[in-house]
């Protein structure tokens, strides 16, 4: 079907095993960050962009 799929929610490393062992390429989650306000959110992407 050649969907592009995010999984949700991963908080293990044996989660995020199974999901790249499943082909999903797009995830997100505790293991890699709490919830952060906006503002933090935009600082860190524009940091991101500046590094690259």
């Amino acid at each position: 079907m050649e969907m592009k799929v995010i999984a949700e929610g991963v908080e293990t490393q044996v989660q995020l095993d199974f999901i790249r062992d499943s082909q999903c390429e797009e995830y997100q989650g505790y293991l890699f960050s709490r919830p952060v306000p906006a503002e933090e959110a935009v600082k860190f992407l524009q940091l991101k962009d500046e590094l690259n």
